[in-house]
């Protein structure tokens, strides 16, 4: 619908009235009462025209500011080799070209929960995270929140554990960790557990004792021999696994059809997408552009990219052996499988994170494939 303003339709003509000497009073307050009436409408057509401008300006000014590249957009990501589109794309500056005048900032997080949080919360405006917060966060808000607007990273989760555990029954008394209660990973476990028949309550009770911890502080557990295993993305399993003696009890893709499922996804705020929609599009240039390089680029150029992003995010780089390792299980995409998302929501369901939704709606890949020129599939739960 057009913001043009209607045009103000004409006043009526009260027509001319003419006074003649000797006249009765009746007619004549008649008359003047005509007057009265006919100025009356000329003051409230006047009225209405200025109420009508005024709202066709707050109009205007909105449908200006939704086709008005944003001031700011802040970006969430987490420091693992799953976010390499988000390490690289902003280390490089790849986004932050794409975004133009655009300021970008970017806030770093541990797991998908807090970066939720924090979106719904109002401080942030995009983010790299894994599926199962995205899925919680619409269920919650009955698909007001988020949508979800490309695919990052297939792949790159496993669950690592001691030598001497061979089986999932080995398991049982035992303590395990996830990066954060209701991430990815969490839900990953919880539900594998609940299909070998052992009991993980959120509250920590249960067969298998699961203890949610920051990444870095899982390793250092792992390593006093105070954890006996983690579900862990990359580059954590694979530290857990040549740093601290670990051995891969089940690899994510195993659990999988052709070994794809979503690791990394990028979302949006819909109220953001809705007062930005420049702003979103030039975001989905820059990831574009930062999986194709990592797609492109020798082993050597990533692993030297994705170590000065994680220097400068982290503080700390990674042995090469541990990046190589990573990216051997990570295939980086921008297609969000929207195929494996009813599977990823039962998952959160069976682990007591979630509850049974209608997911329709949580994707919006249109302006992703007016980038790519290419038609990634919503798989029915949203547009595209």
């Amino acid at each position: 619908m057009s913001n043009t303003p209607e045009p103000t339709p004409p006043a009526s003509n009260p027509g001319t009235t003419r006074i003649v000497a000797g006249e009765s009073n009746k007619p004549r307050r008649r008359r003047t009462l005509e007057i009265g009436i006919a100025v009356g409408l000329v003051l409230l057509i006047g009225a209405g025209a200025a109420v009508a401008s005024v709202v066709a300006k707050n109009n205007e000014t909105q449908a200006a500011a939704a086709t008005t590249p944003a001031a700011e957009l802040r970006l969430g990501y987490f420091g693992n080799v799953t976010h390499a589109p988000a390490l690289v794309g902003v280390s490089k500056g790849i986004i932050a070209g794409k975004l133009g005048s655009t300021k970008l900032t970017t806030q770093i997080f541990n797991a998908g929960p807090a970066a939720i949080e924090a979106l719904n919360a109002g401080a942030i405006d995009a983010a790299y995270l894994g599926p199962n917060p995205a899925i919680n966060s619409f269920v919650q808000s009955k698909g007001a929140s988020i949508s979800i607007i490309a695919g990052a990273a297939s792949g790159g989760a496993q669950l690592v554990v001691k030598p001497g555990i061979n089986s999932a029954a080995d398991l049982k008394g035992k303590t395990l960790a996830s990066p954060q209660l209701g991430g990815t990973q969490d839900v990953a476990l919880r539900a594998w557990l609940g299909k070998q028949g052992l009991k993980a309550n959120p509250n920590g009770g249960g067969d298998v004792a699961i203890n949610p911890s920051d990444n870095a502080q899982t390793l250092k557990l792992f390593q006093d021999g105070k954890l006996d295993g983690a579900w862990l993305p990359e580059p954590w399993a694979s530290r857990l696994v040549l740093q601290a003696g670990g051995k891969v009890l089940v690899d994510e893709k195993d659990l999988w059809d052709k070994g794809q499922f979503p690791t990394t996804i990028l979302i949006v705020s819909k109220k953001f997408a809705a007062d930005h929609p420049q702003t979103v599009t030039a975001l989905l240039q820059g990831h574009e552009a930062s999986v194709n390089w990592l797609n492109t680029a020798s082993a050597a150029d990533k692993a030297t990219a994705i170590n000065a992003a994680l220097k400068a995010t982290a503080g700390s780089t990674l042995p090469a052996d541990v990046i190589d390792r990573s990216l051997k299980n990570i295939t980086f995409t921008v297609d969000p499988l929207a195929g494996t998302y009813k599977k990823l929501l039962q998952d959160g369901v069976d682990a007591g994170i979630t509850k049974p939704a209608d997911i329709n709606g949580i994707f919006d890949l249109r302006a992703l494939n007016g980038v790519t020129g290419q038609k990634t599939s919503a798989a029915g739960l949203g547009q595209d």
